[in-house]
């Protein structure tokens, strides 16, 4: 946890939720089969995933794949109770010990969403070249920034600083992204190629990244890869369409929602609630169970 002014009133308003017994109605209801809870990670420590698994392990939760949500949603099987899907965005690769031996540790299903680009050059994620960037004076626009111009003023930035900034590699390599996904828990969907904004990207450009980054893995991995996330949660009726003619079954977006049954209707939106990596555990708890996302801001 950063020790921020907003960190700490955070963690007190979180312990807050705890000790009311809001964490524990969420139980309640989720065991009545009100709802499924979906939690996303992106780049956790080993403690914090595996904080995360036991602590739904200690109250009750049991874990369920990405395979199985689709075959719940299409009425394949019966609406779980008390159940949490865990997936994680990226393809970073602190997600091999992190995020895999923990999976295969604790027998937990795991999807990780993978961009093939950072993963096949040894390049770091564009964000990352942007932030450093950055620091050094070389451009005055920010992350947050460059996430909303076209897809095409974005890459231009960014390939004009990469030569300036030999940053280390950030991604799994093919091998390890390989190793996990023969392993028993762990699973692999598609993030695109580069990981646009798919919503700033040229139709060619979304229908490439979506098309392409399936073709990538399942050329690598010798599997059917049928599971997507968008980047940043953004997409349309486009990038669905798309999804749709690719032969994706699912996408999950970033909404922070409880999956129940009246809105289980569109595989191509389901919502997660996320992991911060930065914050208290407290406050995670708050996040992971939604009780987080009704909370007066600060």
């Amino acid at each position: 946890m950063v020790f921020s002014k907003r960190n700490i009133a955070a963690f007190l308003l979180a312990n807050f939720f705890i000790l009311s017994g809001k964490v524990k109605k969420v139980f309640g209801r989720a065991s009545k089969g009100s709802f499924i809870l979906s939690v996303y990670f992106h780049d956790p420590s080993k403690k914090l995933f595996e904080s995360c698994v036991k602590w739904f392990i200690e109250n009750g939760y049991s874990f369920i794949s990405t395979e199985e949500l689709a075959a719940v949603a299409k009425g394949q099987k019966p609406f779980p109770l008390a159940s949490v899907i865990l997936t994680v965005d990226d393809g970073w690769r602190g997600n091999r010990e992190n995020i895999a031996a923990v999976a295969n540790h604790y027998k937990i299903p795991v999807t990780i969403f993978a961009s093939t680009q950072p993963i096949a050059t040894g390049e770091a994620f564009w964000w990352s070249y942007i932030a450093e960037a950055n620091k050094k004076g070389l451009v005055s626009q920010s992350v947050h920034a460059l996430k909303k111009v076209t897809n095409e003023e974005r890459m231009n930035i960014v390939n004009a600083v990469k030569p300036q900034l030999p940053l280390n590699r950030e991604a799994l390599t093919i091998e390890e992204l390989k190793e996990i996904s023969n392993t028993a828990f762990v699973s692999i969907g598609s993030h695109t190629v580069t990981h646009p904004i798919l919503t700033n990207c040229s139709d060619e450009q979304s229908f490439f990244e979506i098309r392409e980054s399936r073709k990538i893995l399942e050329e690598w991995l010798q599997k059917e890869v049928v599971h997507f996330a968008y980047p940043n949660g953004e997409f349309t009726t486009r990038e669905i369409n798309f999804l749709k003619d690719s032969g994706y079954k699912t996408a999950f977006t970033t909404n922070p929602r409880y999956i129940t049954p009246d809105n289980f209707t569109d595989l191509y939106t389901i919502p997660r609630f996320d992991v911060l990596e930065d914050v208290s555990f407290a406050e995670n708890i708050c996040r992971m169970t939604g009780v987080w996302f009704n909370k007066p801001t600060f």
